[in-house]
C-alpha cells in the first residue's frame, strides 16, 4: 500500500506537465489543517499556518517556484481530504493523511514522509491504559479518519464520538464530555503539549503511514513530489523540520522513513 511512483531524476518542470500548469497559475494550491498543533495549525500571534505538514507544502512550492510562500492554502477537514482531490479543488493535500488501499482507489499518494500509529489520550487522573479499558465509554475522533475504525473494532466496544476537527476532541476531553481521544500519536502529542493535565497511554494500535495526497491522474506530479521528498530526506531539511516541530516538544527522536517504489 505504501509503494509510490519512482521520482523524476531532477526538479526541472517539463512543458505541458501538471507542474507547468501550476507554475503558469503562479501558486500551489494545498489542502491543509489549521487545528492540529505541531502539524498544521494557525499561529495566533502571526495568523500564519505552521507545522510539520505545512513545511512539507512549502518545500514543494520552493521546488516549483524558488519561493516557499507561493502557496494558496485551503483549510479542509479530515472528511474533505479525498473529495477536494477527486474534484480537482487542490493540487495536493498534506494533512496527517494515512496511505491505504481504499484511498488509493480514488487518489494517488506520494511516498511516506512520516510513520506513526494510533494511541490514546486521557486525563492524567484516568486509570485507562488503552482502548481496551474504555469499553462503553465515549472516545473522540474525527469523521473520515482511520481512527474511527480502530475504535469501533475494539472488542470492549468504546463509543466512537465523531467530530469535524481534532481541536473539538480536545475541548470535549477537557470538559469531560468524552473519556478519551484516540488517534495518531503526533496529533495527540500536539494536544498533550497544549494541556499538561493530559497524558498519552498504551502501545500503538495501528500503523499510520502519512503520504501527500495527489489527484489520481496527475502521476507526473506524484513523481515530482517524490523527488522533492527524496531531496529533503537527504539534505537535512526533513530532520530539521521534525526536530523543530515534534522532537523538541516531545523528546521523541525520529528519522525520515525510507521510500518504497512500485516501478
Amino acid at each position: 500500500p505504501t509503494a509510490s511512483l519512482r521520482p523524476t531524476a531532477g526538479l526541472s518542470v517539463p512543458g505541458g506537465s501538471t507542474m507547468a500548469k501550476i507554475k503558469d497559475r503562479g501558486r500551489l494550491i494545498a489542502g491543509v489543517d489549521q487545528n492540529t498543533y505541531l502539524f498544521g495549525f494557525r499561529n495566533p500571534a502571526t495568523n500564519n499556518l505552521e507545522g510539520f505538514d505545512i513545511d512539507m507544502v512549502r518545500q514543494v512550492a520552493k521546488a516549483l517556484f524558488g519561493d516557499e510562500n507561493k502557496v494558496q492554502y485551503k483549510v479542509i477537514t479530515s472528511q474533505d481530504r479525498e473529495n477536494v482531490l477527486v474534484n480537482g479543488d487542490v493540487d495536493l493535500v498534506v494533512r496527517t493523511f494515512t496511505v491505504n488501499c481504499d484511498r488509493k482507489q480514488k487518489i494517488n499518494f506520494s511516498t511516506v514522509y512520516y510513520s506513526t500509529g494510533q494511541r490514546v489520550l486521557v486525563d492524567k487522573s484516568s486509570t485507562a491504559k488503552g482502548l481496551a479499558d474504555l469499553g462503553g465509554r465515549k472516545v473522540c475522533a474525527t469523521s473520515g479518519s482511520t481512527s474511527i475504525a480502530a475504535i469501533l473494532n475494539t472488542a470492549s466496544k468504546p463509543q466512537a464520538i465523531q467530530v469535524r476537527n481534532w481541536s473539538d476532541c480536545l475541548v470535549m476531553l477537557q470538559q469531560g464530555q468524552v473519556a478519551a481521544v484516540s488517534t495518531d500519536e503526533p496529533i495527540l502529542f500536539g494536544m498533550a503539549a497544549q494541556d499538561p493535565n493530559l497524558k498519552i497511554v498504551g502501545d500503538k494500535l495501528t500503523d499510520e503511514p502519512y503520504g501527500i495526497g495527489i489527484p489520481k491522474n496527475n502521476t507526473d506530479m506524484v513523481r515530482y513530489v517524490n523527488a522533492v521528498l527524496d531531496r529533503i530526506r537527504g539534505d537535512g531539511t526533513w530532520q530539521a523540520s521534525y526536530d523543530r516541530w515534534v522532537g523538541s516538544r516531545t523528546g521523541v527522536s525520529a528519522t525520515p522513513p525510507s521510500p518504497q517504489y512500485q516501478d
